[in-house]
């Protein structure tokens, strides 16, 4: 597995259009591989990204499970001249992990809750509605999801009135076009410190994502040394 960053201008009309589309992103994305590559390589793990923004600096984060060329994305929406983008093994990183590490976290993701419908008798499924959760459901949300993926959101603050570490960044809705349907978008953005409790299913969120929407620019769990 891969995890590289990519650099963006935020003058340049191609970040733009990364930023009002995940289908654009999905695209360009995708064709950082070369055709086929990755049929028999998705077993350690999945493509996943994430844009994120801090100020004017603005990044691409890709998980992939072979190494990428993105000079595509450089000359549509990077430095072309000046910037590149950096890439480096996966596992300098899930090989350290242990139970009780504390890391910093940032996930972008999609909550949504499932509600299901009256079944169709001629249906040969019962198919469910999607609904978008709002800020403290998000949150109920991400502690569900912390315990399927081996790690505990950290407290903080004084011991008589300690809170998760936790705090939702952004959340957005984005409406795009794939193809000729129209795709309806749900986002919130994470970040907090979390504790490690089970290596094999933090691994496991970190290559292969969490929550719904991952070809989208949801699901990528990333890590830092805490601040």
């Amino acid at each position: 597995m891969y995890l590289s960053r990519i650099p963006l201008n935020p003058a340049r009309r191609g970040t733009r259009g990364f930023l009002s589309s995940p289908q654009v992103v999905h695209a360009a994305v995708m064709a950082s591989f070369p055709p086929g590559t990755l049929e028999h390589a998705t077993d350690t793990g999945r493509v996943l990204w994430r844009i994120d923004q801090h100020d004017k600096n603005i990044h691409l984060y890709v998980v992939s499970p072979i190494e990428s060329d993105f000079t595509h994305i450089i000359e549509q929406a990077g430095w072309p001249t000046t910037g590149a983008w950096a890439t480096r093994k996966y596992a300098q990183l899930l090989d350290t992990l242990t139970v009780g590490q504390r890391w910093h976290f940032r996930l972008t993701a999609n909550p949504v809750h499932h509600t299901k419908t009256s079944p169709n008798p001629t249906a040969h499924k019962i198919r469910g509605r999607v609904t978008a959760l709002k800020a403290p459901e998000q949150l109920d949300w991400l502690h569900r999801k912390a315990a399927l993926s081996g790690f505990a959101l950290a407290d903080c603050g004084p011991i008589d009135a300690r809170e998760p570490d936790l705090r939702i960044l952004d959340r957005n809705n984005l409406t795009f076009r794939r193809g000729a349907a129209t795709v309806t978008l749900s986002t919130a953005t994470f970040e907090g410190t979390l504790i490690v409790t089970d290596t094999a299913l933090l691994t496991t969120a970190l290559t292969h994502g969490i929550g719904r929407a991952k070809g989208y620019g949801c699901g990528l769990l990333t890590l830092a040394p805490p601040q």
